[in-house]
């Protein structure tokens, strides 16, 4: 038994004729109705009723019929993926990206994707770093773009850029009118809105919150930076926010004051990651180049 055998098998099924089956196929009747009298003997069982005016599957060769398409179907597949595989520009190419970068980052890289690889299926999965990485080893992502640093082993690191952080205070806080950048030490002494637990932006904010001699603001953890801004806008309180969320086309608050760091600001490292067994990993590090350049993009713009 083989593909070609449950092919004409099926073209048979689909056709009701002999004749338009092995058109179909491309071969002669004869031809047809050879293969498929050997597949009946190979198989001990009629799977077809053969009279002059139709044709009429027998009930075992129903459930082939039913079967074969299956088996079909997953052959074709294992040659797309092959085909993809050799051809990456063209494939299903799965990345994932932590909540506060996603939103602020796609808009800005996925038109230029789109146009730089047309045949490019990408499939982006927003997911918190610790679930992106499960997915990456588990070959359910082929990368991810996340902040550094990661212990990660069999991953292939490659860098991106650098986002600086942002302080946002409420309109009419004492804060809101400095002049110019400001040293982060401005934060001593205030409590910081912070996300919540697992969100890699928590840790990093607090580490710039324990350099500055500020704290987080007890009893509140936010879900979301677009929370974190709402909060702020309210006067709740001040937060961080990355660089990327902050530019067009997140619209500006009246509400929120922005302010700016002195160099060297503090700031997150973002890379892309890839295993370094992956199929992809010719064709992975041509899509970090567009994310690369994004922040020139973003400040160009501005």
């Amino acid at each position: 038994m083989n593909l070609r055998d449950l092919g004409y098998l099926v073209a048979v099924a689909d056709h009701g004729h002999f004749g338009r089956a092995a058109d179909a196929c491309f071969v002669t009747q004869p031809t047809l109705s050879t293969q498929l009298r050997k597949l009946e003997q190979e198989l001990g069982v009629e799977l077809v009723e053969r009279n002059p005016r139709h044709i009429v599957l027998t009930e075992a060769g129903e459930q082939v019929v039913e079967r074969a398409r299956i088996i079909l179907n997953e052959a074709d597949s294992i040659v797309e993926v092959a085909r993809r595989a050799s051809d990456p520009e063209s494939a299903s190419l799965k990345v994932g990206i932590f909540p506060t970068l996603a939103p602020y980052l796609l808009p800005h890289v996925v038109p230029e994707i789109r146009e730089r690889f047309p045949h490019l299926e990408l499939l982006l999965v927003e997911e918190k770093t610790e679930e992106l990485l499960r997915r990456l080893r588990d070959g359910q992502l082929d990368a991810a773009v996340l902040a550094m640093p990661v212990d990660e082993g069999g991953l292939h690191e490659e860098e991106l850029f650098d986002e600086d952080f942002i302080l946002a205070v409420p309109d009419g806080h004492p804060l809101a009118r400095l002049d110019g950048r400001a040293d982060p030490s401005v934060l001593s002494g205030e409590s910081v809105l912070l996300l919540e637990d697992g969100h890699c932006l928590r840790d990093q904010a607090l580490s710039v919150c324990q350099l500055a001699g500020a704290s987080e603001r007890s009893g509140f953890r936010a879900t979301s930076l677009e929370t974190l801004r709402q909060m702020v806008a309210a006067g709740v309180g001040v937060t961080l926010l990355p660089e990327l969320a902050v530019r067009p086309p997140v619209p500006p608050s009246r509400a929120i004051t922005l302010v700016r760091f002195a160099d060297p600001a503090p700031r997150r490292r973002i890379a892309m990651y890839w295993r370094t067994s992956s199929v992809y990993r010719e064709f992975l590090p041509h899509v970090a180049a567009l994310l690369r350049d994004v922040p020139a993009r973003v400040a160009a713009a501005a």
